[in-house]
């Protein structure tokens, strides 16, 4: 036998007040093993059995009675444990007044609500009876007159009873001056009133279940009591005899009247059925309503009317009118198919696309058509393209087509700012200049007249612009425009390609080294027996960089144009070099434009016809050169640099080599070597300045290694003068001194300086002038060289003589002291040299007749040779005016 248990002990209520019916929480101790083992329960005095619910041996949950009591214990009673206590009581709170028009779930007492309503000389109405303040604020009556607002609202009222109720004229009426924080506390109200409506008649079935058993009693006795009212004989029941009679007169009034009723019913058939076509006209006409809109195009009112008929007969079950729906339905179906070819149709406009992506949306069409129409866009804009790039390649004549789509450069267009730099007529051979030119520009205009559309369709399919925003279809908007997220990857993707095919043609075209021979044979295909100019690269460079412009006015993120910034870098370099290499091929050309004028400076016009080519060289290279928004200096670049710099010296030293060329003429020598002079001193200075200006970092060792392989030339050239005048002057020299057989050792006293002497100093100054008339800064640099080799030579035969006479050592000492004072201004220190070790070796003057005698003859020298020795003078030195 299982010990006896506890009493029940109750410990807790939760909530511990509230009015009848309130759900509460018992909680305590052995409080039953089971919900059979439970067997009372009260609150106040009132048994809550009926409503509890055993959910441990701690806690039960029930409703309270409407007892009578307003504070009591709660008593829980078990078969185990017996009767049980509380150390916690509940207090029971009045409850509200129910009005007539609220529900409840107990028997509320009408008599007063009936005596008002039936008081017929109050005349209050039931809906009066409502709360006279639904707002729950104090009403603040404005002083706005009834004549305003009713001028204010027309056909409006300020009653909340009324159909025509306007909460605005309430507002004004009653709470004009009432604080915006009272109106919000009004906006509490009201949310707290719907929801306490909104609970529901299951509430109030739950809360009066014990009414409702009680009514189940009472009409339970009820039947009983009819069932056993010892009428059960024969004929049966009394309500079995009452149900014979009604039987036998419904049958006899049906004989009666049968042939009238039928008539009647047959009647009231057809009514019906007019009735049903008239009033139901809108759904059987709108199928040929349907048809007759698409063929107009007014495809709004088939979607209009399409909304209507679905919202009616949608989930109708009258076979008439799902018959006709199901009609209804097919032709809208075909409206998808019809609105699906359209948006997919090219070429389109964005307007058009929209348009019809929103009637697809309205149409609840499957899939999702935004995101088709711009799979069909971006395979149309890389078949535009590729379709340029074909048509120029079949070297056709007039219009080129694409696709049906003319291509004639729309000037009107984004690139109507381009103008070609030179009009080149299209010719009957592929791959002139213009052609090139002219591919990049109609290839340019082909994405940024595209693109944008493209891109707008994008921006409107994400944001769901695309989609009509209504209450029914948000949740569907939301849906596409999830999907739209989803696939911006993918979209991003459409955006490299199309810059990439752009790039990629536009190398094929000018840069095929650039690209791989897998693409070549995508994207080649063209002749490149004349590569572009300097000038038609500059043309594309400015189309390229327009094209990047206005994709980046659409915001396209950068990453995604970098391609066809790497393109403008790599066509930038491209053109320095062409232009370099073509400016090299210029120079070439100048020796032929070299006509030996020579000018008041000694040069002939070359040097400045190659300053002028260089100069022109780096203008045309000023716009492909300049740094854009975004572009780097590609002079920065360690390649460019190399070869640029590498290309600029081969230009300097093709121009030295045609003046090396021009020089293989004795006549030309003197006027090459003055144009190397003015190079040297000005021309390679002032192209130095130019270099740098514009940017190439590397213009100092361009000009240094151009002026060394000058003056390499300037020294070869200035040898081979030097070699072919001074070599009669000094091979006249010994021939001159022993002519007539003589003799240093046996010679007759000096008379004068002797004539081989005076002829050798007449050479020189032919050399002087034949100098002078080309450049008189020369003559010093050639008549001091010559003076050296003839001082040398006669220092050579001086030291040569094994003894000198008095006479011999007096007349060498005359002829040598002569020669050195006449040349003077031109001596160098190998000129003095020489002439010092030419008189060390001859015998020293002994007397002063000697002396004496040398002077006179020296002055007598230089009084009969002065008209020639004033060449030699630096006051002569002025420029010939011509």
């Amino acid at each position: 036998m299982s010990p006896a248990r506890q009493p029940p002990l109750v410990t807790g209520i939760s909530p511990n007040e509230g009015a009848p019916w309130t759900k509460v929480t018992i909680r305590g101790e052995n409080l039953g093993t089971g919900a059979n083992d439970l067997i009372g329960l009260s609150i106040c005095g009132h048994n809550c059995l009926l409503t509890a619910e055993w959910m441990s041996a701690s806690k039960i949950v029930c409703r309270v009675g409407p007892a009578k009591d307003d504070k009591g214990e709660i008593i829980v009673t078990t078969k185990s444990g017996g009767h049980g206590t509380s150390t916690v009581s509940f207090k029971l709170l009045k409850p509200e007044r129910i009005g007539i028009l609220d529900q409840s779930a107990v028997w509320v007492d009408e008599l007063n609500y009936y005596d008002m309503r039936t008081d017929r000389n109050k005349g209050i109405s039931p809906l009066s009876l409502r709360p006279a303040n639904p707002l729950g604020i104090d009403i603040d009556k404005g002083k706005v007159p009834l004549k305003d607002l009713e001028n204010m609202f027309p056909s409006m009222s300020g009653d909340f009873t009324s159909e025509n109720f306007s909460a605005t004229w309430y507002l004004i009426e009653n709470h004009s001056s009432t604080s915006f924080e009272q109106l919000r506390a009004a906006v509490g109200n009201l949310k707290k009133q719907a929801s306490k409506k909104n609970e529901g008649s299951l509430a109030y079935v739950k809360g009066g279940l014990s009414t409702f058993f009680e009514a189940q009693d009472a009409l339970a006795a009820i039947h009983q009591k009819l069932e056993s009212d010892g009428t059960e004989k024969v004929e049966g029941s009394m309500t079995q005899r009452l149900e014979n009679v009604l039987n036998r007169a419904s049958e006899t009034a049906d004989t009666l009247f049968q042939e009238v009723l039928g008539r009647k019913d047959k009647a009231d058939s057809t009514r019906n059925a007019l009735n049903v076509l008239q009033r139901f006209k809108f759904l059987f006409n709108l199928p040929l309503n349907i048809e007759r809109n698409i063929q107009k195009g007014d495809y709004d009112v088939v979607i209009n009317d399409y909304e209507k008929a679905k919202s009616l007969f949608g989930n109708t079950e009258v076979p008439v009118f799902k018959k006709v729906y199901s009609e209804v339905e097919t032709r809208i179906e075909a409206l998808r198919k019809l609105l699906l070819d359209k948006l997919l149709e090219t070429p389109s406009t964005l307007h058009d696309q929209k348009r019809y992506i929103r009637y697809l949306s309205d149409l609840h069409a499957p899939g999702d058509p935004a995101w088709q129409c711009i799979v069909a866009q971006h395979k149309w804009i890389l078949q535009l393209m590729q379709n340029c790039k074909e048509d120029y390649i079949k070297e056709q004549k007039g219009t080129h087509t694409l696709g049906g789509v003319s291509l004639e450069l729309d000037r009107s267009s984004a690139l109507n700012r381009i103008s070609l730099s030179a009009p080149v007529k299209r010719g009957g051979s592929f791959q002139t200049p213009k052609d090139d030119c002219e591919f990049v520009e109609k290839l340019s205009d082909v994405v940024i007249s595209q693109l944008p559309n493209f891109w707008k369709l994008w921006i409107s399919y994400v944001n769901g612009s695309l989609f009509s925003e209504t209450g029914e279809k948000s949740g569907q908007v939301e849906k596409l425009k999830k999907n739209a997220r989803q696939r911006q990857n993918d979209f991003k993707g459409m955006i490299e390609e199309v810059t990439r095919r752009l790039v990629q043609l536009v190398r094929g075209a000018l840069l095929p080294s650039s690209l791989t021979e897998q693409q070549l044979r995508q994207y080649g295909g063209w002749d490149t027996k004349t590569p572009l100019s300097g000038v038609w690269l500059t043309q594309v460079i400015h189309t390229v960089r327009l094209s990047h412009e206005a994709l980046s006015a659409l915001e396209i993120p950068n990453d995604l144009l970098q391609v066809i910034q790497d393109l403008l870098q790599d066509l930038r370099v491209h053109c320095l070099l062409t232009t370099l290499q073509h400016t090299e091929e210029d120079v070439k050309r100048l020796a032929e434009k070299e006509d030996w004028v020579v000018d008041n400076e000694g040069i002939t016009s070359l040097p400045a016809q190659f300053e002028q080519c260089m100069v022109q060289m780096l203008q045309s290279l000023k716009e492909p050169m300049e740094c854009k928004p975004g572009e780097i200096n590609i002079f920065n670049l360690d390649v460019v640099q190399d070869k640029a710099c590498e290309q600029c010296v081969s230009i300097m030293k093709v121009f030295i080599k045609c003046l090396e060329h021009l020089s293989t003429k004795e006549q030309h020598l003197l006027i090459i070597l003055s144009n190397c002079q003015y190079l040297e001193r000005h021309t390679f200075l002032n192209l130095a300045e130019h270099l740098e200006k514009n940017g190439f970092t590397t213009a100092e060792k361009i000009i240094r290694v151009s002026i060394e392989a000058l003056r390499q030339l300037d020294e070869y050239l200035f040898e081979t003068y030097i070699e072919k005048k001074s070599d009669p002057i000094v091979g006249s020299l010994e021939p001159g001194i022993y002519a007539g057989y003589f003799d240093w050792k046996d010679c007759l006293p000096p008379t004068g300086v002797r004539s081989y002497l005076k002829e050798a100093l007449v050479s020189i100054i032919s050399v002087h002038a034949e100098v002078f008339t080309v450049s008189k800064e020369l003559v010093s640099r050639v008549i001091s060289k010559i003076t050296e080799a003839v001082a040398e030579e006669m220092s050579r035969l001086m030291q040569c003589v094994s003894s000198f006479s008095k006479n011999g050592a007096l007349q060498a000492r005359l002829e040598i002291c002569a020669l050195q004072d006449a040349i003077e201004p031109y001596l160098t220190t190998e000129s003095l040299t020489s002439f010092k070790q030419a008189l060390e070796a001859l015998p020293q003057l002994q007397s002063g007749a000697d002396k004496k005698l040398l002077e006179e003859l020296q002055n007598k020298f230089k009084s009969t040779m002065k008209l020639q020795l004033n060449c030699f003078k630096p006051a002569s030195f002025q420029p010939v005016k011509r």
